[in-house]
């Protein structure tokens, strides 16, 4: 296969990869290990295709087994901040929510749960402050 034909390979992977499904990173490496053989072979390295595709093969693979899981978990498991600085803030609540019952509430741009752990209901609308975190649950009670 021409050296253009390898960076295009690389280049649909990547986009596979990144925009159309989540294949968990192996996709990736597939893609990259593609665009180095079509750069081996702009560089001048010509090998016949089955040496191509077995270059593209122990690259993909070694990447796969020695680098994904690092830098994918470095990646994936990024810290989500200190959610302690969360802790007595006020939420606004859309429906009402009785005392141990939960709800979908938009906290910072995203879904959360909210359990009511006072004994109190919140009114829809009504104001509500975070007692502790739990994960995506935040545990409020009534202002």
């Amino acid at each position: 296969m021409a050296w253009w034909g390898w960076c295009i390979f690389g280049v649909v992977l990547l986009g596979v990869e990144l925009l159309a499904v989540d294949a968990q990173f192996y996709l990736v490496f597939a893609g990259l290990s593609a665009i180095v053989v079509g750069l081996l072979g702009l560089v001048g390295l010509e090998l016949p295709i089955a040496g191509q595709w077995l270059l593209f093969a122990v690259v993909a693979v070694t990447a796969m087994f020695t680098l994904r899981r690092p830098i994918y978990a470095k990646l994936m498991n990024k810290p989500l901040g200190n959610v302690s600085t969360d802790l007595e803030q006020r939420v606004v609540l859309a429906e009402e929510l009785a005392p141990g019952k939960s709800c979908r509430i938009e906290y910072r741009g995203s879904g959360w749960t909210a359990i009511n752990i006072g004994d109190q209901p919140i009114p829809s609308g009504g104001a509500a402050r975070i007692d502790s975190i739990d994960g995506v649950t935040l545990r409020v009670r009534a202002f």
